[in-house]
């Protein structure tokens, strides 16, 4: 697209001045090329020149003035170049790019934005992985859209992803067990005996809710059972009941994994035991004091971790550093965790114990999600009925739908806590951010269908066509160029808020399009232009683009 014609031209002006001589350009350091605020200073702007000048021993002014020196007299995508300020080197682009922009992007129209910068490399992205011991929370959601959403954007980047949950099934785990002791309370509750709740009851309704169905399915035939034996019991009856409900929750909210992946297997099938024996033949495990532990102090961490205690099961840390020993082995070049902020402190312990398998540790990144508050009535929700201390994501799903839900958890980077407001989600018009963008793309929409109606219809998508070089049309234009290098930016950066902030940008310019120029709808008073209605159609196909990357939904009216 025209911004890499632009960027492909500057290089090849610093190569050619190096040749020349008028430059040593000993290293060249990354550079970018970016798009000024005011349009005076050009359609694209760079500060290469700034960059270079120390190691040139000149002035940034002179640096730039011998890198215009060669670049080329017209015939491309820059009409003429200057050097400004202290050192920039804007760039006026030629007219014929405009309507070459609109162009492209209806000519490939749902492809619009795709690149190939993955090369086919494999990626798994591991997200939600929830304990299967409470329902869903909006922290969870808030994994979910993040890492559905990367997940699109590394698919459009060229690489081939694998959608992963880790089911943290072991039911002999502390967590499941305490799930399995307080559904056993409530299930002799139901049943008319004085059974207390044990210390650390799992809290909420959707415990009282999980008897109940036990109760209604299978009676009273459990009450025989001696007390642990039945919490082991209603422990599995409580992880199949738990993830059943996980997984209806997340393809509600449009999240399908490729695959769930059973902590249990681990353990079942020896995986577990291989990897410690694996660490032992390295000499990163070592035994002291009835403990097997990671040397993980030599590995970049700051204290030594627990992976075999004695007799008892191995510790999380050994189960996790056999779970990413699968990963590689099935071939993953690049591994993404997406955690929740109480993990933060086994990021080190991770890398430390790949590490130790032999596995590159830069091929495993790690990305912390801050937490989410729900506001309602300017006020902090801080309790759930049916989940205690946790905000059911299927309550937030009822009360905004999926799309809003996931546009909202989307709105703030990974390491910033996010304040969901369920009023302003709620609320039509223009303040609320999905409604401004849906309400571009419905807008477009229209103009398109009145002007077919009216024998206007926008010009074939190959058609040559040329663009009034007016305010609203070029700012429009230079957005959608910038589509696909802000989608591979996002996906470089694993920031999908990027893509919140683009889509923004370009339903503000297109409504700003709309107010101030005349309408491409074929109105009797105006006289709609093929070419802006070729504008019109190309901005609904980006913004239909985002929003398919987003995994939200784009009506055609309001």
């Amino acid at each position: 697209m025209v911004k890499l014609q632009v960027r492909d031209t500057v290089a090849a002006a610093l190569a050619a001045a190096r040749r020349a001589g008028d430059l040593r350009l000993e290293a060249v350091p990354e550079w970018t090329l970016e798009t000024p605020a005011s349009r005076e200073h050009g359609d694209y702007s760079t500060d290469v020149a700034m960059l270079l000048a120390r190691q040139e021993r000149l002035a940034p002014p002179e640096v730039a003035a011998r890198i215009l020196k060669h670049l080329p007299d017209g015939g491309g995508a820059i009409a003429r170049a200057e050097v400004a300020g202290p050192g920039f080197l804007n760039f006026y682009l030629a007219p014929g790019w405009l309507g070459g922009v609109v162009r492209e992007v209806r000519r490939r129209g749902a492809a619009y934005g795709r690149s190939d910068g993955g090369a086919g490399r494999r990626v798994q992205v591991e997200f939600v992985s929830a304990n299967p011991n409470a329902p869903l929370h909006v922290g969870h959601g808030r994994a979910a859209a993040f890492g559905d959403v990367l997940a699109r954007l590394l698919e459009w980047t060229g690489w081939q992803v694998t959608r992963e949950c880790y089911v943290n099934d072991a039911t002999h785990s502390a967590q499941m067990l305490n799930l399995g002791r307080s559904l056993s309370a409530r299930y002799q509750q139901l049943l008319g005996r004085d059974a207390p709740l044990p210390e650390g009851a799992c809290e909420g309704e959707y415990v009282t809710e999980l008897a109940r169905a036990v109760t209604d399915r299978e009676g009273d035939r459990h009450l025989a059972l001696p007390e642990a034996e039945r919490a082991r019991v209603f422990a599995e009856v409580a992880l199949a009941e738990m993830l059943a409900q996980q997984r209806d929750e997340l393809r509600r909210f449009g999240v399908a994994f490729d695959v769930w992946f059973s902590e249990q297997t681990l353990h079942r099938t020896g995986a577990v035991a291989e990897a410690l024996d694996a660490l032992r033949a390295a000499g990163h495990a070592y035994e002291a004091e009835g403990i097997l532990w990671l040397r993980a102090t030599t590995l970049g961490d700051d204290e030594d971790h627990a992976l075999l205690r004695g007799s008892s099961a191995p510790t999380y840390l050994a189960a996790d550093a056999a779970y990413h020993r699968d990963k590689f082995a099935r071939g993953f070049d690049r591994v993404i965790d997406i955690w929740g902020p109480d993990h933060r402190r086994y990021v080190a312990r991770t890398r430390a114990a790949v590490a130790a398998l032999g596995i590159d540790p830069s091929r495993l990144e790690i990305i912390i999600l801050q937490g989410v508050s729900i506001l309602k009535g300017g006020e902090v929700v801080r309790r759930s009925r049916r989940a205690g201390d946790l905000i059911p994501l299927s309550d937030l799903i009822e009360e905004v739908g999926p799309d809003a839900a996931r546009y909202f958890l989307l709105t703030r980077p990974a390491d910033t806590p996010l304040d969901f407001d369920v009023d302003l989600a709620r609320r039509e018009g223009r303040e609320n951010l999905l409604s401004r963008v849906r309400d571009a793309h419905a807008r477009a929409c229209r103009a398109l269908n009145t002007a077919a109606e009216a024998g206007r219809a926008a010009p074939p998508a190959d058609a040559d066509i040329e663009l009034p070089g007016e305010a609203p049309e070029r700012d429009l234009v230079r957005r959608l160029a910038d589509f696909p290098e802000r989608v591979a930016a996002a996906a470089e950066a694993r920031e999908p808020h990027r893509l919140i902030t683009f889509v923004d940008e370009l339903a503000a310019a297109l409504h700003a399009f709309f107010d101030t120029c005349p309408p491409p709808d074929g109105a009797p008073s105006s006289e709609p232009t093929a070419a802006r209605l070729a504008l019109v159609d190309a901005c609904r196909t980006v913004l239909a683009n985002a929003l398919a990357l987003l995994g939200v939904s784009a009506p055609e009216s309001p």
